[in-house]
């Protein structure tokens, strides 16, 4: 099933830190069910990382794929549930989007290794690593888990002029 992706200034969980998944769900077929729904409303929205509160489920959970689901590369799929950080190294710095605020991109700081404690659908402990672009996903998708979204480390000035944008998208019916 593909979900509706939520919009920015639509919905006030994009900004409240999810609920970590309960000891009881994990390995049952519903969380399994959530996981492949969220898989496939990333790649029809052509993501590269889906967060389960932009499908308005206010849990601690995230699906990514660095190949955004495109055949002609390699898949990289991770499953990230209540996942915390645990070791971030160097700098990069590139242009970041949201599936949550379509059509607005911007250059955003982020750590260029990360390395990951979380949980898969099953309950099982992994520790995932990233580089680069993975790095990346993760750390945006972890900031949507967290309430943040990647206009947070944007200047005051930029992240006030897309806002401004957005409002006048919303007034002229075209932000749904």
């Amino acid at each position: 099933m593909t979900y509706k992706v939520v919009r920015y200034l639509n919905n006030e969980n994009l900004e409240r830190p999810a609920q970590h998944v309960a000891e009881e769900e994990f390995g049952t077929p519903e969380l399994q069910q959530l996981v492949d729904d969220m898989f496939e409303t990333m790649y029809a929205s052509r993501g590269l990382g889906l967060a389960a509160p932009q499908i308005d489920v206010h849990k601690r959970l995230t699906v990514i794929d660095t190949s955004g689901g495109e055949e002609d590369l390699e898949p990289n799929k991770v499953v990230l549930i209540n996942p915390e950080i645990i070791h971030k190294e160097g700098k990069q710095t590139g242009e970041e989007g949201c599936l949550s605020i379509p059509g607005f991109r911007e250059d955003v700081k982020r750590a260029k290794r990360v390395k990951i404690r979380a949980r898969n659908a099953i309950g099982e402990t992994i520790e995932v690593e990233g580089e680069d672009l993975m790095a990346r996903a993760m750390q945006h998708e972890i900031d949507h888990l967290n309430g943040v979204l990647f206009l947070a480390h944007l200047s005051p000035l930029k992240r006030e002029l897309i806002r401004r944008k957005i409002r006048k998208l919303i007034q002229a019916g075209e932000w749904d």
